[in-house]
């Protein structure tokens, strides 16, 4: 039997609110990506931090896991959009844990624009299966994208 998981790192929460509808639907586990040292100040200086951190490959500490990766056979993995790619959180995430032989499946928060995110999980992903993306458009903290869209995804994983 297929064991899912839902990992998500979420800044300002949309991600976790997407990763919790697709907990309820589901019944998947869940479990967060939390940084050791939260981001603090208000939005565009963190903003502005977070650039500096993808422009150089910065991977802040993240704190153990909660559950045993080796238990499931399917990521779904969730991450905002942070300068066209994932999260450094989730950066820090994908090479501190061995994914091989795991299907992916990644769902990406964002208020503009993807960018490369999934060519990128897929490049750093290398023997798994990165399958049934979804991107999730906000506008400040309201899904702009058709919940009915979001249900038809969900069904299908």
């Amino acid at each position: 039997m297929d064991k899912k998981l839902i990992v998500y790192y979420s800044y300002t929460n949309n991600t976790k609110k997407v990763a919790e509808k697709i907990q309820k639907a589901t019944g998947s586990d869940i479990c967060r990506i939390e940084t050791v040292k939260p981001y603090t100040g208000d939005y565009n200086s963190v903003v502005d931090q977070g650039k500096q951190e993808v422009d150089s490959g910065y991977k802040p500490a993240i704190k153990p896991l909660s559950v045993n990766l080796e238990d499931y056979d399917t990521i779904i993995l969730g991450t905002p959009v942070w300068w066209y790619t994932y999260s450094p959180a989730v950066a820090t995430f994908l090479s501190k844990y061995d994914l091989s032989g795991k299907k992916i499946i990644p769902f990406v928060t964002n208020g503009g624009w993807i960018g490369h995110t999934i060519k990128d999980i897929q490049k750093v992903c290398k023997d798994t299966i990165v399958s049934n993306a979804i991107d999730i458009k906000f506008d400040t903290d309201k899904m702009i994208m058709p919940e009915s869209n979001l249900e038809k995804w969900i069904v299908r994983l």
